[in-house]
């Protein structure tokens, strides 16, 4: 009899009985053969089974993942969250916490990295953006489709909790858009919200059929003071801070009228934090919208100019950005989220602009005096 015929008997017996049979003969499929893959159910390590949880952050060197880390470090210990990325961090990210080399496409260094270091929730930011992904589209495939595939399996199969963060691209133009609600039509037309869907349905599969703690939010899109953009629709919303500042001028790429949902960097990683933190029970879906406050490029340069008068903005639409954008909703409904692990944004748009000048501005004058 095949080998693989053997274990895959071994597999059907074993889950009935303990976790760790079921393991045990993953583990030695593995070893026969790296592309079969057998799952029994998961039983994930709650907050209530240790003092903290072990947090890996795959992508950490995008937008999110650095302020994430300095959340959940301050929350369950400095070196219990690392760091990681394909990319060598700044000295200031090296020299706070953990951090070490992730490549999401190597599952055996994936598989190390979450066994050695007794990894017991995985937060997965891996991903190339709307933008970038139209103009590469065979790398966007590879590291959001192919990585994501990685992620799952391991995940699974060491009982971790996953979040794998969703976007406003999810959704597409036969999408409601003023809101969106969760449960609708998603047929979105670029490469990245096409991914972002197949996130979802994967990790609710694998949910479902094996017990995997899959978390996912719907971010809108994110504004941050110390932290670039990565290459997406909504980038305009933080580029525009750092000129006005900096130059007193801006050039936006979308029309002035379009309205997007958006939302300040730490409301986004305080719904990261409780959301992960949230007791599975109270979960009734696996994938949440989030909202804030909902703005145009108009919207943004008008309460801009209440601090910056001189500003002073042109509009050079890129239309491929365009299209993209008028695609995605203009506010997401979140009543779930907010009734099932009550989520409570904190930042409107008046707020927003006030904390984001502060934070520029304050770093401006600090690099200046050295």
């Amino acid at each position: 009899m095949p080998v693989m015929q053997l274990l895959r008997g071994a597999v059907k017996h074993a889950g009935s009985g303990p976790r760790c049979s079921v393991q045990r003969v993953i583990s030695a499929a593995r070893g026969v053969s790296s592309s079969s893959r057998h799952f029994g159910r998961t039983h994930p390590q709650s907050c209530a089974d240790a003092d903290h949880p072990k947090v890996l952050i795959t992508g950490g060197l995008g937008q999110l993942g650095v302020g994430l880390a300095k959340l959940l470090r301050r929350r369950f210990g400095k070196n219990n969250v690392i760091l990681s990325d394909i990319r060598k961090p700044p000295n200031h990210v090296y020299h706070n916490g953990p951090f070490i080399f992730s490549d999401i496409l190597d599952y055996k260094n994936l598989r190390e990295i979450v066994v050695n270091n007794n990894i017991s929730w995985l937060v997965h930011y891996s991903a190339v953006l709307s933008a970038v992904g139209e103009n590469n589209v065979a790398l966007a495939k590879e590291v959001n489709i192919t990585g994501l595939h990685n992620i799952l399996d391991i995940a699974t199969e060491h009982g971790l909790r996953l979040f794998v963060p969703s976007t406003i691209g999810a959704f597409g133009p036969s999408s409601p858009r003023d809101p969106a609600p969760e449960l609708c039509v998603q047929r979105p037309r670029t490469i990245y919200g096409v991914s972002k869907v197949h996130a979802e349905l994967m990790g609710e599969y694998y949910h479902h059929r094996y017990g995997l703690d899959f978390r996912c939010l719907r971010y809108p899109g994110i504004i941050s003071a110390d932290s670039q953009p990565g290459g997406g629709t909504t980038d305009y919303a933080v580029q525009i801070f750092h000129a006005a500042v900096k130059t007193g001028c801006f050039e936006c790429n979308l029309r002035s009228d379009t309205r997007l949902p958006m939302m300040y960097i730490d409301d986004c990683l305080r719904a990261t934090l409780e959301f992960l933190e949230a007791p599975a029970e109270s979960l009734l879906s696996r994938t949440y919208n989030i909202n804030a406050t909902s703005f145009t490029p108009h919207d943004l340069v008008r309460e801009l100019q209440k601090a910056l008068p001189g500003l002073k903005i042109t509009y050079n639409v890129d239309p491929v950005l365009q299209a993209i954008a008028d695609g995605w909703p203009m506010a997401l409904e979140d009543g779930a989220a907010r009734r099932d692990w009550g989520w409570k944004h904190e930042y409107d748009l008046s707020e927003l602009v006030r904390t984001v000048l502060t934070h520029i501005s304050t770093g401006n004058q600090l690099a200046q005096a050295y």
